[in-house]
């Protein structure tokens, strides 16, 4: 079972996620899009999804130091473990609350308001109750499962075994001991791997980074001809 959750199942969905992007790409560029729905209501997703955009991308730029850069290295460059600790927490908490708080609204109008509802598909659902899930677990294990597991140590245990998934050479046995709120957020972030190319979410990959230098459209005022 360690080995079907911590090797075989990660790179199933690491492999439906490539593929499935070449085949949305392939097949339905047409669909390639957020859909977005501004027009039907505004306040709530202005909220919403500046918390949530802003607070993700902070949670992505900590996981990628928290997963990729070992523990020896960090102590190298003198941040200890206390010093580590203290950002991980205070600093993850934050930002993990502020992308909840994100997701939250965005759930709430995606349910609540009739017109967003109607427009909605049960992907459009289900990616955002996955994505609010995964948030709060990790909410959780950052504030509350920490301070439970004082022994537990992610860099011990998660971090070497994501890098042996890079490095094709994992150790499921280092999951082994993982508290189950870790272990649960862990899962649902390779589920939602799984479900990403048949989703909105695909637009992530659609920034349209040519808007900042692209020309000025004038517009000038039409003279009526006497």
């Amino acid at each position: 079972m360690q080995q079907f959750l911590w090797v075989i199942l990660p790179y199933l969905m690491i492999t439906i996620f490539v593929v499935g992007h070449f085949y949305r790409y392939n097949t339905g560029q047409l669909a390639w899009t957020a859909k977005s729905s501004e027009f039907l209501e505004k306040r709530l997703l202005r909220w919403g999804s500046m918390m949530f955009h802003i607070g993700i991308l902070m949670v992505f730029a900590g996981h990628l130091v928290g997963l990729l850069i070992p523990k020896d290295v960090m102590a190298h460059f003198g941040v200890s473990e206390t010093l580590y600790h203290a950002g991980a927490v205070y600093g993850g908490g934050m930002v993990g609350i502020l992308t909840f708080v994100g997701i939250l609204l965005l759930l709430n109008r995606r349910f609540t308001n009739e017109r967003v509802r109607n427009t909605s598909d049960f992907g459009d659902f289900l990616t955002v109750v996955l994505i609010l899930l995964i948030v709060g677990v990790g909410v959780y294990n950052t504030i509350i499962g920490n301070q439970l597991n004082h022994a537990f140590d992610y860099r011990e245990t998660i971090s070497p075994w994501f890098r042996g998934l890079i490095s094709f050479n994992p150790d499921s046995a280092l999951m082994a001991g993982v508290p189950l709120g870790f272990q649960l957020h862990v899962l649902l972030s390779f589920a939602l791997l799984g479900i990403w190319p048949f989703t909105r979410l695909v637009h992530v990959w659609s920034v349209p980074l040519t808007y900042f230098n692209r020309s000025y459209i004038l517009y000038r005022k039409r003279e009526h001809i006497k």
